[in-house]
């Protein structure tokens, strides 16, 4: 054979290997084979943007999440809610509805802890902004002021949740969610018992989204 056809023997090898080098990067990588993904598409509403998770134990949508989060934020200021109506209720009956959010809420923050940290959900550590602001209402009121607006912001953020926990543990693919959404149900329906049984619930206030504040 002579040099000039082995050159041009070589120099075909090396234009038909650049060429095939090019045809592989120009097909997207997802024609060999799909790669894993951790999620797909969430609903909309209180989207994290983490999409749906596989989980152990489920499916863990947004949804799921947000009221993971909703659970630990009730918490956190419902809790500090019922030891200061243990500490300046007059009312045997205020007493009694702060000791309530009291057992209620120590149970059920220590249940969503593990919830979030099995799920690897982050939860809040302090109450949100509005929540905040129910807690400088009640610590800016006196006497029965004080307790009508313990009572009036108490009820009617438990009322807005127990619809949210209906709607979760209906819907929840996720066994832990649906355990912890159980727990919430019962939890929230003896605290509204609790707090109408003081008897200065407004009921006209809240079927008109009326919020108290202080004068």
């Amino acid at each position: 054979m002579s040099l000039a056809t082995r050159y041009t023997i070589g120099s075909g090898l090396v234009i038909t290997a650049l060429a095939l080098t090019l045809i592989a990067l120009l097909i997207p990588v997802d024609s060999f084979g799909s790669r894993p993904t951790a999620a797909v598409a969430g609903p909309a509403g209180d989207d994290d943007g983490g999409g749906t998770l596989s989980t152990a134990f489920g499916p863990l949508t947004a949804a799921d999440r947000d009221f993971i989060r909703k659970v630990r934020l009730a918490g956190l200021w419902e809790l500090p809610a019922g030891r200061q109506a243990q500490q300046r209720g007059s009312r045997p009956a205020i007493k009694t509805a702060g000791q309530h959010l009291i057992d209620g809420h120590t149970e059920l923050d220590r249940q969503v802890i593990q919830v979030g940290q099995a799920l690897g959900v982050d939860l809040p550590n302090q109450p949100s902004a509005q929540q905040q602001d129910w807690l400088g209402q009640m610590n800016r009121a006196r006497g029965e002021e004080y307790e009508r607006l313990f009572a009036q912001l108490l009820r009617a953020a438990h009322g807005k949740v127990f619809a949210l926990v209906a709607q979760i543990r209906g819907q929840t693919k996720n066994s832990m969610v649906r355990a912890l959404a159980t727990s919430a149900n019962t939890t929230v329906l003896d605290h509204i018992t609790v707090l109408e049984d003081t008897g200065l619930v407004d009921f006209d206030a809240l079927s008109n989204n009326v919020q108290p504040t202080t004068k």
